[in-house]
């Protein structure tokens, strides 16, 4: 084993400068050799170990009981611990702060701010949020405050927003009408899902008014009948000539059969247009109103629920009367826009029976005769221009009256496989001349009186 370098010893240690008396040289060279012979010594035992030598007992060093990353995780912890007890003190210095200062309570409605209103009014959002004034804004519920504000008809959805310190912001997002409606005594506003909506004061609509709406029934039962008047209304203006602005009256009772009103200068008329083809059969009205006005005394109705066939002034059930609208009722509709005819409120009755002439399809649609029809059997029918004889305009009455109350079906049936248009002529106001009595016409004949 290679001996381990030794401490240098420095030849002045050896070789002691001579002294200028002479005195202690060799002294003090023998007291160098003595101090390296102990280092040589010293150097032995602790570098050089001899198969012949003792082994020295070694001594156990004391260690600690836990892991060194135990230790260092242990340390850490504690480090951790304090950190989070300190911010746990500071969170809550501020909540405490937060809780009792006065920086952060709603002073007054100024420190409310709206937005989006348009119908609502700024009382009816203060109705919901006034109780908040004076209260920390850190313990507004917002939640219970949003829903709230969207219990008011014209909300459909509103936000409730704090602002450090002491600010409030609300967000309204109103519903959009579709129309008027009429239910009881009463015309509100209406939107796409049913629901009813005050009418405003500084704002003008040009809607129809809807009629088959029940007061206290659920939006479920009116949620069908919007979306039929929605699909009512689409069609109508789908090729941009806004059909719907000349409705005033819209009755969604039948969704089967959907009437509505026409507010015509020339009066008004009642148009049944069934479930569908809505568009098709109203511009069927356009084409030949004018002609159905010149031929008829007064047109109050056209029924177009059938396929190739019109009747004029067909017989019309009898409805119960609404409810007559009150002057103030009147007064705030008309200021909303609501047409003039559908303040008015009208009975239907059933009507005089009245007879009937045929009408071909080149009348309706000329384009989509083309073709030579087939030879068709002969009937009586009253001429298309309505002139007849008192006597036969009786008999015609008589038996179209007796032909439509035993078998309409039947008789409608028989009008659609004959490809034509039935029409119903109303009755001139002329009555009957009455038969005279049997002395009238002795004397007439030159007879005794």
């Amino acid at each position: 084993m290679a001996k381990k370098s030794s401490a240098t010893i420095l030849q002045e240690e050896l070789y002691a400068p001579p002294r200028a008396d002479g005195y202690g040289a060799a002294s003090y060279r023998e007291a160098a050799r003595e101090e390296l012979d102990d280092a040589r010594l010293v150097d032995l035992d602790a570098d050089e170990e001899y198969p012949f030598l003792r082994a020295q007992k070694r001594v156990s060093a004391r260690r600690s009981s836990l892991p060194k990353k135990t230790a260092h995780g242990l340390i850490w912890g504690s480090v951790a611990a304090v950190v989070l007890g300190m911010a746990a003190l500071a969170a809550g210095g501020l909540y405490s702060y937060g809780e009792h200062s006065w920086r952060f309570r709603l002073n007054s409605s100024d420190d409310i701010e709206i937005s989006g209103m348009q119908n609502v009014t700024r009382a009816q959002v203060m109705e919901v949020m006034g109780a908040d004034i004076g209260r920390n804004i850190f313990f507004i519920p917002l939640r219970q405050q949003k829903a709230q504000l969207e219990q008011i008809p014209w909300v459909e959805s509103a936000s409730v927003m704090r602002f450090v310190p002491n600010r409030l912001r609300v967000e309204i997002h109103e519903r959009t009408p579709v129309g008027f409606a009429r239910v009881g005594a009463h015309i509100s506003l209406i939107d796409a899902g049913g629901t009813l909506m005050e009418l405003p004061r500084n704002h003008k609509y040009s809607f129809p008014v809807i009629l088959g709406m029940n007061p206290g029934e659920p939006l479920s039962t009116r949620a069908p009948r919007m979306k039929a008047y929605t699909e009512l209304i689409r069609e109508l203006d789908s090729e941009g000539a806004h059909y719907s602005q000349d409705l005033s009256e819209v009755d969604l009772s039948d969704l089967d059969d959907i009437k509505v009103r026409v507010n015509d200068p020339a009066g008004d008329v009642l148009l049944e247009l069934g479930s569908s083809d809505y568009l098709k059969r109203y511009k069927i009205y356009v084409a030949h109103v004018r002609e159905w006005r010149q031929q008829f005394q007064k047109l109050e109705s056209v029924n177009l629920r059938y396929d190739n066939q019109v009747i004029v002034n067909p017989e019309v059930e009898g409805k119960p009367k609404q409810p007559a609208l009150s002057p103030a009722a009147i007064r705030a509709a008309s200021a909303a826009g609501v047409k003039p005819a559908a303040l008015v409120t009208k009975l239907n009755t059933r009507g005089v029976p009245k007879p009937a002439f045929e009408l071909s399809p080149q009348t309706l649609n000329p384009k989509a005769a083309k073709k030579p029809a087939k030879p068709k059997q002969k009937t009586k029918v009253a001429p298309a221009s309505g002139r007849l004889s008192p006597g036969r305009l009786v008999r015609a009455s008589h038996k179209a009256t007796a032909t439509r109350k035993a078998a309409p079906k039947e008789w409608v049936s028989s009008a659609k496989s004959a490809a034509s248009i039935t029409a119903v002529v109303k009755k001139p106001s002329s009555t009957a001349i009455p038969k005279p009595s049997p002395a009238i016409v002795k004397r007439a004949n030159g007879g005794p009186s």
